[in-house]
């Protein structure tokens, strides 16, 4: 019979970085309170950490500092062992696309209903909800662990707008969009957008033009001519009687917006 540490070692060797504890009870063959036992001394060690009840990571030495790993070496796998939906997304989509204006606090990630943060050592795991993620245009992107979701740079810059209190305010958004443009596409922003919230695309039109990437907005005026119905405000919290009026994408500017 292996140890909690041999059968760690083993899967470390394999390359294998999580395991349940219902896995490793069946691998030793003990009781869960023998096999709880173990993983909590393995855990003040810094061997393991637990980032779910009953979903471990192996820490190599180079993040026991972090005392976890970094999230996009475990979300995948956790949210596989959950069964739930998922794709990175907002701040850690536009960061993983290459757009790092401020590096977020927190992991984003979107998941169909809201789910209680994860925090495993210095590492944060937000979870935003979206009911209809299964629409929403995704890439694959290469971790040290495997393959992880990511929202596509024109799901990305939509849902930035869309969920700016999420993101900092529209003041970074707009920081992170004139970065994110290098990376997005205008067929398939067009595509994206409708699969949205018309306002989203109101609003990301304006800031496509604040941030001077008029090809970009261009691609989305007739989407807007056609499907905006009502005047949006660009922040929907604030009130519009004396805003100006943006035509261009049926806009009340109810707030200014200033890009770093």
């Amino acid at each position: 019979m292996a140890s909690a540490s041999e059968y760690i070692a083993d899967l470390a060797s394999r390359g294998q970085h999580h395991f349940s504890t219902a896995e490793i009870r069946v691998a030793l063959g003990v009781s869960l309170p023998a096999v709880r036992a173990s993983l909590r001394r393995l855990k003040r060690r810094g061997v393991i950490a637990d980032p779910h009840r009953g979903f471990h990571v192996i820490v190599p030495p180079e993040y026991r500092r972090l005392g976890c790993l970094p999230p996009e070496q475990f979300v995948p796998r956790l949210m596989e062992h959950l069964g739930k939906a998922y794709y990175v997304a907002l701040l850690s989509a536009a960061e993983l696309h290459g757009a790092a204006h401020h590096r977020p606090q927190s992991f984003q990630v979107m998941l169909a209903k809201n789910r209680r943060p994860i925090a495993c050592g210095e590492v944060r795991v937000q979870f935003v909800a979206r009911h209809d993620l299964a629409r929403t245009p995704v890439v694959e992107k290469q971790s040290p662990r495997g393959r992880m979701r990511v929202s596509s740079p024109e799901a990305t810059a939509l849902e930035l707008v869309g969920y700016a209190d999420q993101c900092g305010g529209l003041d970074n958004v707009a920081s992170v969009l004139a970065e994110l443009v290098e990376m997005i596409d205008g067929l398939k922003l067009i595509e994206a957008a409708r699969l949205c919230p018309i306002a989203w695309v109101q609003r990301l039109g304006y800031l496509l033009d604040l941030t001077e990437h008029r090809g970009l907005a261009d691609a989305l005026v007739d989407h807007v001519r056609e499907h905006a119905a009502v005047l949006a405000p660009l922040v929907r919290a604030k009130p519009t009687a004396r805003a100006e009026r943006v035509e261009r994408w049926k806009l009340a500017i109810n707030a200014s917006v200033e890009p770093d």
